[in-house]
């Protein structure tokens, strides 16, 4: 029993291809992983390889053609759209590797959408956007336009989103991609202290080796498949 309370995500034999033009292109081939509760967990390896559909899947952004992924003990797949989406909107923080901030809300109004998506009323959710943002290093900037931010400062933006309505699985698909070694390296301390607590888990999918030891494990992937998973990058 104690597995099963400290699983946050176990994934068995999932698959998923892609039809391109007729071909069909395998981008997981049969993935099993667990990622505990109270860890960083990353995946890497080549671009192709599959990490950003594996954690689409995770995220229950995209479904799987097979196999099982479980979510807090929840198979997404199985779940109806709008019971998916509650549970998503519940559960789930996605900072996806191009921000996605929308480029007419300042970053207080960027930040609240989770939580006016959850039903709590707009100056209530602003309210509690803002505390996230001077968590973030950013409370005086709650008024700025994403193109008035730097990199950095728009990826602070979208972690603050991912985070402030209080997700127990953070997910993030190259967090550090576009940033100089000391703002990644203070996103990553930021993330490694905001999010990850006993009841939480934090995946991030990255190129990056320079962010490597923030991990607790390491999922190494190649052609759709996992070949190792690793508690340090010595190992790799």
């Amino acid at each position: 029993m104690e597995a099963q309370t400290t699983a946050a995500v176990r994934c068995n034999g999932v698959f998923k291809t892609y039809d391109t033009g007729g071909d069909k292109v395998v981008a997981l081939g049969g993935i099993d992983l667990e990622i505990r509760m109270g860890e960083l967990m990353m995946l890497v390896g080549p671009s192709g390889c599959g990490k950003t559909t594996l954690i689409s899947v995770i995220a229950g952004i995209l479904d799987q053609d097979s196999g099982s992924c479980e979510v807090f003990g929840e198979d997404l797949w199985h779940m109806r759209s709008g019971e998916k989406l509650k549970f998503r909107a519940r559960n789930i923080g996605f900072v996806f590797q191009a921000y996605n901030l929308l480029p007419s809300l300042n970053a207080i109004e960027n930040v609240s959408i989770p939580l006016i998506i959850n039903g709590i009323k707009r100056h209530e959710a602003e309210r509690q956007a803002a505390k996230v943002l001077e968590q973030v290093g950013l409370g005086t900037r709650g008024k700025s336009l994403p193109s008035e931010l730097s990199g950095g400062q728009q990826q602070r933006v979208a972690i603050a989103r991912a985070l402030v309505h209080n997700p127990r699985l953070i997910v993030c698909d190259e967090p550090t991609s576009a940033l100089d070694h000391e703002t990644g390296h203070n996103v990553m301390e930021l993330l490694k202290q905001v999010a990850l607590h006993h009841d939480r888990a934090l995946v991030i999918v990255t190129h990056d080796s320079r962010i490597f030891g923030f991990a607790d494990r390491i999922a190494r992937m190649d052609d759709g498949h996992i070949d190792k998973v690793v508690d340090s990058a010595e190992k790799l």
